[in-house]
């Protein structure tokens, strides 16, 4: 069985960028786009329509698809035109993905599965929900997890004007720098409603656009053996899973989890968190 076994303190991750920069560029590479032509914007990517952002408790009610000195802003980033669907490279390599949260009554139970096999994973928070549960925000930098940014209230991005997108990003970046203690390397655009005002900003922000490549619609409440067959039957060198631990009902997520990690790890995948491919 392989495990992704290296867990970074904290502390570490509060230590400096240098560090990080290092382990970038050491890392994994992902696949995307990068070029200065115009982005596709209107329809979101992939998931359900849009709708207009309401409370952090209900954004997903309904069928739709440390402490510290905050630390310095990565250096901006390449523009993209599209966002970054998967990893590349050798090995069986993937990375789990949850978005949302975090949610106290779903997002320490996934926690505590990752952590049992030894397993890192993306969690793209949204900041009203950051800012309720930092402790859990702490306890992913503890345990070597990511955190991307999501949007403070999970709006349709596509349908704000740049002033509203920015304030979105710009707000959750600031609430993950005071319970995660680093500013966010990584960007999701809620319903993945992707445009070029979004790609400049998130790029002035320091942060890449990751999408996805398996999508598990557990926001739908399929059943926990629909989430697990679609994750499994999914399953490649490179793929991004999308999952969920806030917004709604998220016990299959968690029940599924349970089931298809092992089944994963015995198979030869390495799950990981993405690297960025430059310091």
């Amino acid at each position: 069985m392989k495990k992704d076994q290296t867990m970074t303190p904290r502390r570490v991750l509060l230590t400096g960028a240098a560090a990080m920069g290092a382990a970038g560029t050491a890392g994994l590479f992902l696949t995307g786009r990068t070029d200065t032509a115009p982005a596709r914007s209107g329809a979101p990517a992939a998931g359900p329509g849009g709708r207009t952002a309401v409370k952090s408790s209900s954004f997903r009610l309904q069928p739709l698809t440390g402490d510290g000195p905050p630390r310095a802003v990565p250096a901006r980033t390449p523009v993209r035109a599209e966002p970054i669907l998967r990893m590349s490279g050798t090995g069986r390599r993937m990375l789990l993905t949850f978005d949302d949260g975090p949610d106290r009554a779903y997002t320490p139970h996934i926690l505590d599965t990752l952590a049992k096999y030894g397993v890192r994973a993306t969690f793209f928070v949204c900041g009203e929900m950051a800012r309720a549960n930092r402790d859990l925000l702490a306890r992913m930098a503890d345990e070597g997890h990511v955190v991307g940014n999501h949007t403070w209230s999970h709006p349709l991005l596509t349908e704000l004007s740049r002033a509203r997108i920015r304030a979105e990003m710009e707000r959750t970046s600031e609430a993950i720098e005071q319970g995660y203690g680093e500013h966010p390397r990584w960007f999701r655009a809620p319903y993945g409603a992707w445009n070029r005002a979004v790609f400049q900003l998130g790029s002035e922000m320091g942060m890449e656009p990751l999408a996805w490549t398996v999508d598990s619609l557990d926001w739908t409440e399929p059943g926990t053996r629909t989430i697990i067959d679609r994750i499994e039957h999914g399953a490649a060198p490179g793929v991004v899973v999308l999952s969920h631990d806030a917004g709604g009902d998220r016990s299959q997520s968690v029940s599924a989890l349970r089931r298809y990690l092992p089944r994963l790890l015995d198979d030869g995948y390495h799950l990981t968190v993405p690297r960025r491919p430059y310091a």
